[in-house]
């Protein structure tokens, strides 16, 4: 592994890392020095309309992540199912002997959908983040070195946003959600000296958002609302990209921020301070 660097001798446990955000967060972390452990479903869920991440995906950001010089444990799980998620953890945990750092990245946009949307988000956005936490936080405690997580939300998070489909809206549910969960975890965890804030981009350039099917669903929003058809952000950018992302989990994972909690961060070009 890389000996230098703000993350050296650390683990990260990344969810949804097979592309888009989860890749950028595992190459970044692994540059700054981080061992990886790589979680991703690699596989389709039915409400979902677009093409999700398939196993040659998280086999890409394998081969990126040890570009670096970093290690990396991969697996296939599914964030709803707890014991699956807990046994890909504990793989990773055999060959890297600790955990540092959760980023609970994984998250579906099944813009729309009925009520199979509404479940599957809710199921994959809020509960597989529950889930990854619940699996993961006994080891940093029991390690006793503090540590940590960062949730991935959205600014969907932050303001009301989007249209009248239930999978629209129970997106904006779920990320709402995890504010709650932020808030409830950094008090129950800061005892441990472990860290849990959020994150919250505005649209990021990734498979999820840059498909035909979210770009009809945001025209049909635009027609529905009267809304501007991109996502109405402040500064003159239209999507932010995944390493922008990338870099505000690098920061508040890093000693940095050792002191900063219970926040949520945007990384918004200015949408939420706009609405």
């Amino acid at each position: 592994m890389p000996v230098n660097g703000p993350l050296a001798r650390k683990v990260a446990f990344i969810t949804g890392a097979a592309r888009g955000q989860g890749r950028a967060e595992a190459v970044r972390l692994a540059s700054d020095g981080a061992d990886i452990i790589a979680v991703d479903l690699c596989d389709q869920i039915a409400s979902v309309p677009y093409p999700m991440a398939t196993p040659d995906d998280l086999a890409a950001t394998v081969e990126l992540v040890e570009q670096t010089g970093a290690r990396i444990v991969a697996r296939q799980a599914d964030v709803r199912d707890e014991d699956a998620l807990r046994t890909a953890l504990q793989a990773g945990l055999a060959e890297l002997g600790r955990l540092d750092i959760v980023v609970a990245n994984a998250g579906i946009a099944p813009m729309q959908s009925g009520p199979d949307g509404w479940r599957d988000v809710i199921d994959v956005n809020l509960t597989g983040v529950h889930n990854t936490v619940e699996v993961a936080f006994p080891t940093m405690v029991d390690q006793g070195d503090g540590g940590s997580i960062v949730l991935i939300s959205s600014a969907a998070g932050l303001i009301g946003v989007g249209g009248g489909d239930r999978g629209s809206i129970g997106y904006t549910a779920a990320k709402h959600g995890i504010v709650g969960l932020m808030r409830a975890y950094a008090n129950y965890l800061a005892p441990h000296s472990i860290r849990v804030n959020s994150v919250h981009p505005t649209g990021v350039d990734t498979p999820m958002i840059n498909n035909e099917f979210t770009r009809r669903w945001l025209k049909h929003v635009a027609e529905e609302l009267h809304a501007p058809t991109d996502f109405g952000n402040a500064l003159p950018v239209q999507v932010v990209q995944a390493e922008d992302v990338a870099n505000a989990v690098a920061w508040l994972v890093s000693d940095q921020a050792r002191y900063v909690t219970g926040v949520t961060l945007p990384v918004d070009a200015g949408i939420v301070n706009k609405r």
